[in-house]
């Protein structure tokens, strides 16, 4: 995995206090626009390599990702 790519995963691994400051990390730390940082993201769900380097987060994400579709 990339740098960028742990880096994205390492910003998921965080507790936020609101969505401005996920934001504003994301700009900050990753030089992303919000809506590339969640492409990026989204393609890791995806990713073995990402599961095998972060299983905990991934998995949480996925169940997330999955509950908000279900809800469609």
């Amino acid at each position: 995995m990339s740098p960028r790519e742990q880096g994205v995963l390492a910003l998921e691994r965080r507790g936020w206090a609101s969505a401005g400051a996920k934001e504003r990390a994301v700009r900050e730390e990753l030089r992303l626009a919000p809506v590339r940082y969640y492409q990026l993201l989204n393609a890791l769900l995806d990713d073995p390599r990402a599961l095998a380097h972060d299983p905990v987060t991934v998995n949480r994400l996925r169940r997330i990702r999955e509950a908000r579709r279900e809800e469609r």
